[in-house]
């Protein structure tokens, strides 16, 4: 079984010399802008490593791999024109390089090829096209509520869990899962490793909300405190409207009121009410929560320890990472 490193490497160099098209320009430029600006590759690298561990070898999932890439790439494309935002792993988003059209489009276009790779998979290709078509639609749904929580005066904890689900977790466990199914793995082990990867997926999303207000400009590749100035409905923003007292949370809402503001003021002065609330603790603490349900999951797939050590381990680089 392959580490991460090795392939992330051959993952990257087989996508780089994917031919899709070239006329119209303006269609494909963007498709292989988006594919070409970087990214940690975590679901295609998942999707191998789960073939590998059940038995599989590296050339059996890759159309599966590449199709969920282009999948991935197509949601973050549309995601950033939804939330007007402007940079995405330190490069101008599609529809700033572009316009909002031509983004709209070419993730159209990245939708079709995705699917086209996905068809490409020899094995069990029923089962694999069920639960991508099944993951595809939930990560509609999860972009709904999250554009739905926009013009919510309240949003609970329940509701952000169950977006972050259906928007960024369901689609780690669906790479996991095909891998897995690719390779034969038996229906206890889907389900585990389904599982983990979910869980995984939450606290990779909670963690992505932290690193977003807390993370490093430099390092992260977004502008730091993009959720704060969009008034995204993070957990971070639900806890502390659920803890701070009566002032702290009149400052919020006057924050969250304001329609012309200074975007750095904005930024600092709620990082400065979410220090004092102890918000990046709660924030750390349910996302611990998650990874340790994740591995404990984990635990329950029936397969060497030598083969699991290596996904473990990759897992756990994802719950250390500051990016």
């Amino acid at each position: 079984m392959q580490d991460a490193k090795t392939l992330y490497q051959r993952f990257n160099n087989d996508l780089s010399n994917l031919d899709f098209g070239q006329n119209p320009q303006r269609l494909y430029d963007p498709v292989y802008y988006s594919l070409g600006v970087g990214g940690k590759r975590i679901r295609p690298i998942l999707c191998l490593m789960a073939c590998e561990l059940f038995g599989s070898n590296y050339e059996d999932g890759i159309n599966a791999a590449i199709g969920i890439e282009i999948f991935h790439n197509f949601t973050l494309l549309h995601d950033d024109m939804m939330d007007k935002a402007d940079v995405r792993r330190g490069k101008p988003a599609v529809h700033v390089k572009w316009n909002e059209n031509i983004a709209l489009l070419s993730g159209d276009a990245m939708s079709v090829i995705a699917y086209k790779y996905i068809c490409e998979t020899k094995s069990n290709l029923r089962q694999v096209l069920e639960v991508f078509s099944d993951t595809a639609l939930k990560i509609c749904e999860g972009q709904q509520y999250d554009m739905d929580f926009e013009t919510m005066s309240e949003v609970s904890e329940k509701q952000y869990l169950l977006m972050i689900n259906l928007k960024t977790a369901v689609l780690l466990a669906a790479s996991l899962k095909i891998g897995a199914i690719i390779a034969g793995a038996n229906e206890k082990d889907k389900k585990n490793i389904y599982e983990f990867g979910e869980n995984l997926g939450m606290a990779f999303q909670l963690q992505d909300d932290l690193l977003d207000t807390f993370g490093d400009p430099d390092v992260f590749g977004k502008n730091i405190g993009g959720d704060i100035v969009a008034n995204k409905k993070t957990y971070l923003l639900i806890k502390a409207l659920e803890t701070a007292d009566t002032k702290q949370k009149k400052e919020l809402n006057n924050w969250l009121s304001l329609k012309t503001f200074d975007p750095i003021d904005k930024v600092h002065s709620i990082k400065y009410i979410y220090q004092n609330l102890g918000i990046p603790e709660f924030s750390e603490q349910l996302m611990n929560q998650y990874f340790d349900k994740a591995f404990a999951k984990f635990d329950q797939i029936n397969e060497k320890i030598f083969n699991k050590s290596i996904l473990y381990n990759y897992a756990l680089s994802l719950k250390q990472r500051d990016f």
